[in-house]
């Protein structure tokens, strides 16, 4: 796997926080990011099944920085 990290919450400790990478092999965004709240999951809900092999995580706003990055990066990449 070649996981190239765009960055973590810049307003967190750096340690146990939101990250983004860019997953070069596998052509994938890669999101560390808070759980979502029972009241948040079940909201998502209504737009439709969540399945076990995936999850609603939330990362703040003010991480769309390093989100665009990721992206410029995935959209740059030779492989798609």
């Amino acid at each position: 796997m070649a996981l190239r990290s765009f960055g973590k919450d810049p307003e967190t400790n750096g340690d146990h926080c939101p990250t983004v990478w860019f997953d070069e092999e596998r052509q994938e965004l890669v999101f560390q990011g808070w759980k979502a709240s029972d009241e948040l999951q079940a909201e998502c809900l209504t737009t439709g099944p969540i399945p076990d092999s995936e999850a609603v995580v939330r990362l703040p706003v003010r991480m769309a920085q390093q989100i665009r990055e990721a992206l410029d990066a995935a959209e740059r990449s030779p492989v798609r």
